[in-house]
């Protein structure tokens, strides 16, 4: 969940005296179990990983993904990417040369260095990364100072690159905005690789989201600007006087040139005493289709969202929480996720059969330092857990459940 949403719903919280119904009456959520898959202790070995301060979370920097049942780490504090299988046995390690990591295997007596691929350059590791079906690996990079630009206006900075190299280590090179050896992003949020094996990208702007889409060689194909001046205005045009929107995320569809537009409308909230802003009250999030061949927005599909109650001096106040879009499947099905007391709540909408499906994954949070999710195309739902004592990677199998609903 990003600083800016968490303001905004601690804002709305100072609303009182409103009760929203329920859009899911007394049903109840059902739960799915998580299957844990593999721990891995920290340190600064190969097959460990690297942190310095876990009570630091801002500076933990760790991504994860999963593509055919091969998982990939990347570490950033150690300049490092593991790729494991489902057991947790390390088959690849990529790392820079002037890591430390560099540094303790130059020293090292092991003789198995054919899984061992040194990156020559001089990046650092943000924590995301995306792999193709060819097990291309893919890492955004925050480049050095010296190399980094400003635009015109200096209101943006170009700090990001892409890394991207081959499962064997026999090719190495980077993505800009061009393409290979092309001008740095500017800050990006996620990446995104497509069943084509497509690179997407998804970078900030001053005026929203820049959507970079490569074609498998790596080069660019689309270059798509995703403003909030742009946007659609929502399904209640007739009270828009003191309403916004925010653009709070753009997943590519992992099948067509279409992107999804998650957009969530708020509006201000006046006391009625005082006649004095005091609050913001959320409205709706809608899910744009954007066809990036027309640059046309399609018809939207409204996303319920999480409600939680909170009982208080006899009265009951229901609060509506935006989910935050995690992903998209080959077969459509749309991945929204909110944090509760408990775990975590998802919601799984298919807008094309009108299917709504809600799901709860227990976690304890208490333990939980720092974790960071995955959605592969085929639906599969891949968390890293970075606990007090170890990390831990587990999935949870949303994809049998997706298939047991389309066998009905």
């Amino acid at each position: 969940m990003t600083f800016m949403r968490k303001t905004l719903l601690a804002a709305g919280l100072f609303i009182s005296g409103i009760i929203f119904t329920s859009c899911l009456g007394n049903e109840t959520v059902q739960s799915i179990s998580e299957t844990e898959l593999f721990s891995l202790p920290y340190g600064n070995f190969e097959e460990q990983l690297s942190v310095s301060d876990l009570n630091d979370v801002g500076n933990v920097r760790f991504g994860v993904a999963m593509q055919d049942g091969f998982f990939y780490i990347v570490n950033g504090e150690s300049k490092k990417i593991l790729e494991l299988n489902s057991y947790g046995d390390l088959l690849s390690l990529f790392y820079n040369e002037d890591s430390q990591t560099a540094r303790l295997l130059e020293n090292s007596k092991r003789p198995d260095i054919s899984i061992h691929h040194e990156i020559s350059y001089p990046f650092d590791y943000p924590g995301m990364v995306a792999v193709d079906s060819n097990k291309n690996v893919y890492t955004v990079c925050s480049i050095p100072w010296d190399r980094q630009e400003k635009s015109d206006d200096s209101t943006t900075l170009y700090s990001h690159t892409v890394l991207r190299f081959a499962r064997d280590g026999s090719s190495v090179d980077y993505i800009g905005q061009q393409g290979p050896g092309g001008t740095p992003f500017p800050f990006i949020k996620n990446i995104y690789t497509t069943s084509k094996d497509e690179l997407v990208v998804v970078a900030s702007s001053s005026s929203g989201l820049l959507v970079y889409w490569f074609a498998s060689d790596g080069f660019l194909k689309y270059m798509i600007p995703v403003t909030t001046r742009d946007a659609p205005a929502g399904e209640d045009k007739e009270n828009q006087t003191d309403s916004f929107l925010t653009i709070q995320n753009v997943v590519p569809d992992p099948v067509s040139y279409k992107l999804y537009v998650q957009i969530d409308y708020y509006s201000t909230y006046i006391d009625e005493d005082s006649k004095v802003q005091s609050g913001i009250n959320y409205i709706q999030t809608l899910l744009y289709p954007l066809n990036i061949e027309s640059g046309t927005y399609e018809e939207p599909v409204s996303v319920p969202p999480y409600e939680e109650s909170v009982v208080s001096d006899y009265s009951k106040l229901t609060y509506r929480i935006p989910y935050d879009f995690l992903g998209v499947t080959k077969n459509g099905w749309k991945f929204f996720i909110v944090k509760t007391e408990d775990g975590f709540n998802i919601e799984m909408i298919q807008s094309e059969s009108q299917k709504i499906l809600r799901r709860h994954f227990k976690a304890v949070h208490s333990n939980i330092v720092y974790d960071t999710m995955c959605l592969s195309q085929d639906g599969i739902l891949t968390a890293l857990y970075l606990e007090k004592e170890k990390a831990r990677v587990v999935w949870y199998r949303t994809d049998n459940l997706i298939d047991a609903i389309l066998k009905n």
